[in-house]
């Protein structure tokens, strides 16, 4: 039975890279240390790096921005949904009223 992946908070994430960044040694090296896959690390420093000149404010954490995106867009979603909703209720009972 295949398990979950396993979710590491933002501020985790940047630390990571963070060490890696700072110890001069190679991406299997930290990761081992970390107790994380290579790949996971590798793939956190491509995403940090392109996101130095990126859109966010300097020397914010491209993992928190990324995390409040997620949330941002399911929030927008539902807000869709509901807007619908109400669009619906509100033409009913227009008709009902003629």
């Amino acid at each position: 039975m295949a398990s979950s992946p396993r979710k590491y908070t933002a501020e985790f994430k940047q630390r990571a890279v963070q060490l890696w960044r700072e110890s001069g040694t190679s991406y299997a090296e930290v990761a081992r240390g970390l107790g994380i896959d290579e790949s996971s690390l590798r793939a956190w420093v491509k995403k940090a790096g392109e996101s130095g000149g990126g859109a966010g404010a300097p020397g914010q954490n491209p993992f928190q921005l990324e995390e409040e995106l997620k949330r941002l867009r399911r929030e927008n979603a539902q807000l869709r949904r509901d807007n619908e909703i109400l669009l619906k209720a509100s033409a009913f009972f227009a008709s009902r009223n003629l």
